[in-house]
């Protein structure tokens, strides 16, 4: 007996639709291994098909009013709460993430920001009026940028589409937005929550691949490409949007820095630090993946995190003692794997890895010791459940330490010498500075990072103003 794949389709101006030619990829249960359902491969036409919908759409909703947007995303995220079962479970099977944390981390924030938009969405406006030369008004507007192309992530991939579409929907413009097609299913279903309440052609979802994405960009339509994504994905964006200058919007990657000095709470930092690390498998742009730990309690901390690893338990998504799933694919698990093959000999694994059972792409919560600056697992970004820990003598060569990689995301430090932590959290070339804790976020405050982490915010005021573009208006009064 054999049990007949769930069908995923593309969602365009307004109607499900297969991909124009037919093609399909496999869509694999990442907590079994096993194929649960087909998703489009889609080309160039149902590309076209998209952007042209929602260029078509943009005009009139553009001219819609902040509080008619409002009230939109008001009922979207309404609409989610009510669905929250069914979100719930197409992201457990994309992704094998426990569903009691799913619905508690997940679920929750990403209403929150919806309505944080929606509220944004009224408070859209330009400076004063002013005369700045005589006789002449001058008045800046902000209006929407046009139909924005968006290609989110496998790691959270219904939070990212609401980190996408909602700004982009809230200031005005149009969305086609790609899931990665590792996890298409939860997005599809938001584009049929969705599209029962936003006008047709304003939301789109076309599924597929790298190349899918890349004639997204590459279309002349779309006037920002934004991408949440590995940085190698986030330079090909940039590359491809080059050639017609459109805007581009980039999240990539991490390796945040986790500065402990002698004075911290060893207990505290570590049970935080350790869920900061493990959390979603370790499969986040600030995970709290580097520790760096001053010398005089490096190897109790050590002793101590590992402990914590110990105790940490991967496992299936209905099991409520887990704190994570498994990795997200096959060439994920292959990944993290390798970086830890590839172990100098100066290293020690103070705990896990290995890989955890042979169904599905689970692995054991990992603690690595004895690394240098340039070994490559401190330098790259790993993307699994490993955290690396160095030792550090003064101040100076924790900042050494904490900035010497090519990524400038997310940081923390942990301290209880609060001018420290004040020097510290102005030094760090980092997006993100927490003290004392590690990882939360709220609507209100901005996301992003410098350096080969990107460019662009999410969330906050800053990430919806992205979504805008500046125009001066100037009027003679003579």
């Amino acid at each position: 007996m054999t049990t007949e794949l769930r069908r995923l389709r593309n969602y365009i101006n307004g109607e499900f639709r297969d991909a124009a030619d037919g093609r399909t990829i496999d869509v694999i249960n990442p907590a079994t291994g096993e194929v649960y359902a087909t998703s489009p491969l889609s080309g160039q036409a149902d590309v076209d098909a998209a952007m042209e919908a929602a260029a078509a759409a943009f005009p009139a909703w553009r001219d819609t009013t902040p509080a008619e947007r409002q009230k939109v995303l008001l009922k979207i995220a309404d609409a989610f709460e009510e669905r929250a079962e069914d979100l719930i479970a197409a992201e457990v099977e994309n992704t094998g993430k426990p569903v009691a944390l799913t619905a508690s981390e997940e679920i929750p924030p990403m209403v929150d920001q919806i309505r944080f938009f929606a509220g944004a969405a009224r408070m859209l406006e330009g400076k004063s009026a002013g005369e700045y030369m005589e006789g002449m008004t001058s008045i800046v507007r902000r209006e929407p940028v046009g139909v924005c192309a968006q290609v989110a992530p496998w790691n959270y991939p219904m939070m990212m589409a609401v980190w996408k579409f909602a700004p982009a929907l809230a200031a005005g413009n149009t969305v086609v937005l790609k899931p990665s097609d590792t996890t298409p299913a939860s997005t599809v279903l938001m584009a049929e929550i969705i599209g029962q309440i936003v006008p047709k052609g304003v939301f789109n979802v076309i599924c597929g691949d790298r190349e899918t994405g890349r004639a997204m960009v590459e279309h002349p339509t779309p006037a920002m490409a934004s991408i949440t994504g590995s940085v190698r994905a986030g330079m090909q964006v940039a590359e491809s949007a080059a050639k017609d200058v459109k805007r581009v919007h980039l999240e990539l990657g991490g390796k945040a820095p986790v500065v402990v000095f002698e004075d911290t709470d060893i207990e505290k930092a570590v049970e935080d630090i350790s869920v900061a690390g493990f959390f979603n498998a370790g499969q986040d742009c600030t995970a709290a993946t580097r520790v760096l730990v001053h010398e005089s309690i490096h190897d109790e901390f050590v002793s101590a995190l590992a402990k914590a690893a110990a105790g940490t338990k991967t496992g299936q998504p209905d099991d409520e003692d887990v704190l994570y799933g498994p990795l997200n694919n096959e060439n994920q698990l292959k990944q993290v794997s390798g970086f830890i093959d590839r172990l100098p000999a100066h290293a020690k694994v103070e705990a896990g890895g290995h890989r955890v059972g042979d169904k599905g792409y689970f692995y054991a919560p990992t603690v690595v010791s004895g690394l240098k600056q340039d070994d490559e697992i401190v330098q790259n970004e790993v993307f699994g459940p490993v955290i690396t820990v160095q030792s550090f003598t003064d101040e100076a060569q924790a900042l050494e330490f904490a900035n010497g990689v090519e990524y400038a995301l997310a940081s923390s430090v942990w301290t209880k010498d609060h001018q420290r932590a004040m020097r510290m959290s102005k030094a760090l070339d980092f997006g993100c500075v927490w003290i004392n804790t590690h990882i939360p976020l709220v609507a209100e405050m901005p996301h992003g990072g410098y350096k080969k982490s990107g460019y662009g915010k999410d969330l906050s005021a800053y990430g919806f103003e992205d979504y805008t573009r500046i125009k001066h208006v100037m009027t003679s009064l003579g």
